[in-house]
């Protein structure tokens, strides 16, 4: 397994990234977001846990300002990245700024082959096509497998590959951010410890920041550094990796562990009525 990087020291790492306290509404009416705030130190991998539907892919795209096309909007707090707020800019404008978003469910061009999408992925860049085929045989490296599909049509791709070309396309963009969502969806455990060791590399090679929304909180907290969990849009938790894979409560509701052994379906939903941080 690849070695994860230590995590930045918190007095030493700079806060690349600090969400303040938003709320996110959607149609003007139904608050999604409940005065979230978190901070992605430079250089860390943090992870975003929770269940479906409690706010992880509301918080990206907070983050990324892609929320306008779903009739959202964030009505209070602010979000911050190298030192100037960013909720303002546009989605493009946060690309050429080194914020860039890997969305859920993958969304490759399905029409157009696998280099052909990491192409488009350096639309903002003006370094030349030198530079550009460089950083596509960077991309290879990272993902071999890539490399031997490059002139297959991406949605001809298994549902790994596809992964793999969205990752290498948002790398094509030489962010400083890669805001990472549910890169485990829909498939096999080989695959998603194979995605999840490649991050790791590329935050320790490439120096890239990464905030990842995950629902496998198991594999999640073994490769990242810190870790936000959120319930019914509200952070109700937060620590270092290590010691929330090590909390009881996280290990009971999340990973279905207890000191006494792995617990039932109807146990989890029973804890699920008592949590201690709802009370």
């Amino acid at each position: 397994m690849t070695a994860i990087p230590a995590a930045p020291k918190a007095d030493t790492a700079a806060p690349l990234l600090r969400v303040n306290n938003i709320e996110v509404i959607y149609d003007h009416v139904i608050l999604v977001l409940k005065g979230v705030s978190l901070v992605l130190p430079a250089g860390g991998i943090v992870a975003l846990l929770g269940a479906n539907g409690a706010g992880k892919t509301t918080t990206l795209k907070a983050i990324s300002n892609l929320l306008k096309a779903e009739r959202g909007n964030v009505t209070k707090g602010s979000i911050e990245a190298f030192g100037e707020r960013i909720d303002q800019l546009t989605a493009s404008d946060l690309v050429r700024k080194g914020i860039i978003q890997v969305m859920e469910g993958r969304h490759c061009f399905g029409h157009l082959t696998v280099e052909e999408n990491l192409m488009t992925g350096a639309f903002s860049r003006r370094d030349g096509r030198g530079a550009v085929a460089a950083d596509i045989e960077r991309c290879y490296s990272y993902f071999p497998r890539l490399k031997e599909r490059r002139k297959s049509q991406a949605g001809y791709t298994s549902g790994g590959e596809q992964q793999m070309t969205a990752i290498a396309r948002a790398l094509m963009s030489r962010p400083k951010v890669i805001l990472l969502d549910e890169p485990s969806m829909g498939l096999a455990p080989q695959l998603v410890e194979e995605i999840f060791e490649i991050v790791v590399r590329l935050n320790r090679d490439e120096g890239v920041s990464i905030l990842l929304a995950e629902q496998n909180t198991n594999m999640a907290l073994r490769y990242s550094h810190y870790g936000y969990i959120l319930e019914n849009g509200r952070v109700v938790m937060d620590g270092d990796a290590a010691e929330l894979r090590q909390n009881e409560d996280v290990k009971e509701f999340y990973l279905g562990l207890s000191a006494s052994g792995r617990k039932s379906y109807r146990e989890v939903k029973h804890y699920k009525r008592r949590k201690r941080w709802l009370a």
